[in-house]
């Protein structure tokens, strides 16, 4: 018996690097995965026993309500949202006057808006099972400050304050909200971009007090904790994983 047995998990983003490896460790607890994301979902899903997957753009809110629908009707419910999917790896670092609004405005959009899209669709399906646990992935970038990726790291401590305040709104309702902050991730995506591996790479692991590569597996064990029942009385937190690059 695993801890998340009978229990239905949509993860965005989870066709490959940290949200896949999420989705496997929910899988191996017994939880039925949904595979969102924009491109691999159903090839993604296949690895997973009952595995479902829905191609879907979270910054689209026609996308993000069928994702929700789907999965109702396929799985019966949702139980668990983990909210992984977003933009880093492929954004160039700049000075700040040099991003144009645009891309500022796309990073907002797939970063930030995209989980209160897919909060606001999975929320009332969570009430009819009489709870639900919601894991949004920031990153540790807003605690310690790091520059030349403003849009970037203005989005991910938006997701630390957008946790605390969703947390407050839905204890009365049973839905657990917390947050995971990923340090520098030899992800897939990250791994397709020499360059960011170049210039943060070093600097990152120098910096922790475990000095090695994170990989997507480093993230796992806390949000399984997040989702099972282990953390029924946890809402509303951040928990930094970087190898104690930052004491939060």
């Amino acid at each position: 018996m695993g801890a998340l047995d009978g229990k239905v998990a949509i993860v965005t983003g989870a066709a490959q690097g940290i949200g896949n490896s999420i989705a496997q460790g929910l899988a191996r607890e017994g939880a039925r995965i949904v595979v969102a994301d924009l491109r691999g979902a159903e090839e993604a899903a296949a690895s997973f026993r009952d595995g479902v997957g829905i191609q879907c753009d979270v910054s689209s809110e026609e996308d993000v309500q069928r994702l929700v629908d789907e999965t109702a009707a396929r799985c019966g419910g949702v139980d668990i949202l983990v909210n992984n999917a977003g933009l880093y790896a492929s954004l160039a670092m700049r000075p700040f006057d040099q991003i144009p609004l645009d891309e500022w405005r796309q990073v907002m959009d797939v970063n930030v808006a995209s989980m209160f899209l897919t909060c606001r669709a999975v929320v009332p399906v969570m009430r009819e099972r009489g709870g639900g646990k919601i894991v949004n992935i920031s990153s540790g970038t807003p605690f310690r400050g790091v520059p030349f990726l403003l849009h970037y790291v203005t989005s991910k401590g938006a997701i630390v304050a957008f946790t605390r305040a969703l947390a407050r709104e839905l204890g009365k309702d049973k839905v657990l909200v917390n947050c995971v902050a990923p340090g520098f991730t030899m992800s897939a995506g990250v791994e397709e971009h020499p360059e960011v591996i170049e210039a943060l790479r070093i600097a990152s692991v120098s910096a922790r007090t475990l000095q090695r590569d994170q990989v997507p597996e480093d993230v796992v064990g806390a949000v399984v904790f997040l989702c099972g029942p282990t953390s029924d009385f946890v809402t509303g937190q951040t928990i930094v994983i970087d190898g104690g690059q930052y004491f939060h």
